[in-house]
């Protein structure tokens, strides 16, 4: 089955990477910027070229300047080094909301048949406060890692 032909996931239809396929990424020329904004609370950005970790097969995957919106809940772990380092794990979900083929005037999420970018991340948002109100503290996203 190739990256464009509709697929379905649990009654749902979607194109793109079949669900249970996987990529390792590497980072190169990475920065992380961020600044405090209250006593436990960060902004922060995070830029980079991440490349494969091993070259796609031809003809796979989404046309050269496609561009996505991702939404990502994730624990950051830390552990100090020095002064000057720390070694981080970091962990979680990354969602898809939109994309946008190199020949849209649009974003997915802006076309009237799609749900919005905002409603898809408060969907996201409240779908994970549920699983949080009712899980026993036993589920992947909880689970310590060392780093």
């Amino acid at each position: 089955m190739s990256y464009d032909d509709l697929k379905d996931f649990e009654g749902e239809p979607y194109s793109g990477m079949a669900v249970g396929g996987e990529h390792a990424w590497l980072y190169t020329n990475a920065i992380w910027r961020e600044r405090k904004v209250a006593p436990d609370k960060w902004e922060f950005t995070f830029a980079s070229l991440k490349e494969r970790g091993r070259g796609a097969p031809p003809g796979s995957g989404a046309p050269p300047k496609t561009q996505y919106h991702w939404y990502i809940l994730a624990h950051q772990r830390v552990r100090k080094i020095d002064e000057d380092s720390y070694s981080t794990l970091m962990s979680g979900l990354k969602y898809k909301i939109a994309h946008k083929r190199p020949h849209w005037r649009k974003w997915s999420s802006e076309y009237p048949d799609q749900s919005s970018a905002r409603e898809r991340i408060v969907a996201i948002l409240e779908e994970t406060l549920a699983g949080l109100r009712e899980d026993d503290g036993t589920s992947r996203g909880e689970i310590l890692a060392e780093v």
